[in-house]
């Protein structure tokens, strides 16, 4: 026996419905608990044979849950080779020639060049120009020059996850960046794979500012069937965080994904508000250390960054989600990010569909670009 939707009078499951916080618990007959049509019934054991143990049924949703508890499989994941095809075939491919025989001092000139055009930036290409010339590795130029560009690369821990700071509080993600960046879409990327990870994960329509940024949230929590907590347009923000943080607590939710404004009257006016988020979460959770992210896209190139810059001073970003790479041909611009803040990238976005936003291995980049 497995819980499962209602389904109407067509044999469409029903709507996952929102939360609202002085809502009575859901009836139970809202589910149904019978066993699937397609599922044949155990053989009766011989007598003589034991019967073997019947399996253990599986864990009944949390009172008032509003997700099923076994996650929705994952989508297939992309392909990163495949996704940095555009960059590989421009900045990295000039790259190569320059650097395939004799690298001579015009040579290196150009070699400076193609970083730039990149995105790469001016100061840290003429950085890594004269490290790779001064490095004299046995592999050649072409050594030299990935290997300076690897170190760029911040460290980080190998198969990073949001946790909890707070014992018996969720772990929080507070999603920020400029309109237009894929900030909402990359959220309801972020709840898909965490869903299908088994995580109960839950979403806070924190965006208020924006038309439609509301109700396109709802469309990717109802895509990976999970609970979002929403206010009207224009209510405060805050007040959306504090009450998923509470329906998480109240509800067992492990993991809330904060979707919060990208734009406001002025720049100031805008980091207000994520600072004053920042204070109503430590009021509803003492202690509690959310993560910040940042979501750039990767064909804005050095202005992206300078947003990204600005972000960082006002919030302390701790983390990087690069969408679009797979539309540019200056994927450069993730060695930038990384050294100019220090703040590693950890997921990157090669296409449209969920499984297309990757977690970022820097090794593996290196490797797809060069390879």
């Amino acid at each position: 026996m497995f819980w499962r939707r209602k389904k109407d009078d067509e044999g469409a499951e029903a709507p996952l419905p929102e939360i609202d916080l002085e809502a009575p618990e859901p009836d139970p007959a809202d589910f149904d608990l019978e066993p699937s049509e397609t599922t044949s019934p155990a053989p009766e054991p011989s007598a003589t044979e034991a019967a073997e143990p019947e399996p253990p049924a599986p864990p009944p949703l949390p009172p008032g849950a509003l997700w099923a508890p076994v996650p929705p499989p994952a989508e297939p994941p992309g392909d990163l080779e495949a996704g940095l095809a555009k960059t590989r075939g421009g900045f990295v491919s000039r790259l190569r020639g320059l650097l395939g025989g004799e690298v001579d001092a015009a040579a290196w000139d150009d070699v400076e060049e193609s970083l730039i055009a990149g995105d790469v930036g001016a100061l840290l290409a003429m950085e890594v120009v004269e490290r790779a010339r001064s490095r004299r590795d046995p592999g050649g130029a072409e050594a030299a020059v990935r290997a300076e560009l690897a170190a760029l690369l911040v460290s980080r821990d190998a198969g990073w996850s949001p946790q909890a700071s707070v014992e018996g509080g969720p772990a929080i993600v507070l999603v920020v960046g400029v309109n237009g960046t894929g900030k909402t879409t990359t959220i309801g990327k972020l709840a898909a794979r965490y869903s299908a990870e088994g995580r109960r994960v839950l979403l806070a329509a924190a965006d208020t500012f924006r038309a439609a940024a509301i109700d396109q949230l709802k469309i990717w929590a109802e895509r990976a069937a999970v609970p979002v907590v929403a206010h009207a347009p224009l209510a405060d923000p805050g007040a959306v965080v504090y009450d998923a943080i509470d329906a998480a607590v109240a509800r067992g939710a492990d993991l809330v994904i904060a979707d919060t404004a990208g734009r406001l009257h002025t720049k100031s006016n805008l980091m207000d508000e994520l600072a004053k988020i920042r204070r109503i979460i430590d009021k509803r959770l003492p202690g509690a250390v959310p993560e910040t992210i940042f979501v750039l896209d990767a064909t804005t190139g050095q202005n992206g960054l300078a947003q990204a810059k600005a972000f960082h001073q006002a919030v302390g970003l701790t983390g990087i989600v690069l969408t679009k790479l797979d539309s540019t041909a200056k994927g450069g611009i993730v060695f930038a990010i990384e050294h100019d803040l220090g703040v590693p990238v950890r997921f990157v976005g090669v296409g449209e569909k969920a499984g297309d936003l990757l977690p970022f291995d820097p090794d593996a980049f290196v490797a797809a670009l060069f390879g």
